[in-house]
């Protein structure tokens, strides 16, 4: 199942590692394998890439960056297959995806000797980028009857589904509450009116995938092998520009 209906599908830059994630999905289908399972896997996959860049293989490193990237596609992949949405799912994701961005980043602040200052601004850039790429993305799902697992409006801690523990969705929600909501409350308040548009056009929504966050790890991984690793902590503070220019295109361009 889509995250999307057929109509409303776009080509996202960011979601290169679908094809092989759904692979990997369809071989573990049968299996007691769950989402949580692979989601840690791609958690293992980024500790991994981050070790070879430490010890400086590059190439190799590249290759474990992009292969979190498919596992991170493989484990929403599994639970559509399964048919068993999460919210600790959802958000064991979302805070593995921001520790890990952390993570990557203080790697590279490490290995090209920067200013740390710079590798937080980094931080801060990489993550309000995917939070715009999100925040469009959820109100298109949400618009059009797509998956909903996400939510506009992250405020509360949500019911919890079939098979899962309402004491432990709580405890999920609110790590994830305190690593997003200054990032959350930015966009929101950036383009309040976004939820009252129309259903995004696929142009729009396919522009804003390259702040997704499997676009800004392919980034890092082809700058790692071509040897660019002193360019990425600059790269993602000047690429957060055009955070400006997406919210100006919906508010300009795509009026409610």
């Amino acid at each position: 199942m889509a995250k999307l209906p057929k109509e409303y599908q776009f080509l996202d830059l960011s979601d290169y590692g679908r094809p092989a994630g759904h692979w990997i999905a369809s071989k573990l289908q049968s299996t007691n394998f769950t989402p949580i399972h692979v989601t840690t896997m791609f958690v293992i996959s980024g500790l991994i890439a981050i070790g070879f860049m430490l010890y400086e293989f590059y190439i190799t490193a590249a290759f474990f960056i992009i292969l979190k990237s498919v596992l991170d596609a493989a484990d929403g992949e599994l639970s559509r297959l399964k048919k068993t949405p999460s919210y600790i799912g959802r958000y064991y994701d979302s805070i593995a995806d921001i520790l890990l961005n952390f993570c990557f980043l203080l790697s590279f602040w490490h290995i090209t000797d920067s200013s740390i200052t710079y590798m937080l601004f980094a931080f801060f850039g990489i993550q309000l980028q995917g939070t715009v790429y999100n925040y469009y993305y959820v109100i298109l799902r949400n618009s059009v009857k797509g998956d909903s697992t996400s939510r506009i409006f992250e405020d509360s801690a949500p019911s919890a589904l079939k098979g899962e523990s309402q004491h432990m969705v709580n405890i999920f929600y609110k790590i994830y509450d305190i690593l997003y909501i200054s990032f959350d409350k930015i966009m929101y308040y950036m383009d309040k009116e976004a939820r009252d548009s129309p259903p995004f056009p696929k142009w729009f929504m396919t522009l804003i995938s390259i702040y997704g966050l499997g676009f800004q790890l392919l980034l890092m991984a082809l700058m790692l092998i071509l040897k660019l690793q002193i360019y990425v902590i600059p790269f993602f503070i000047s690429y957060s520009v055009l955070v400006v220019v997406f919210v100006g295109i919906r508010k300009i361009v795509l009026k409610s």
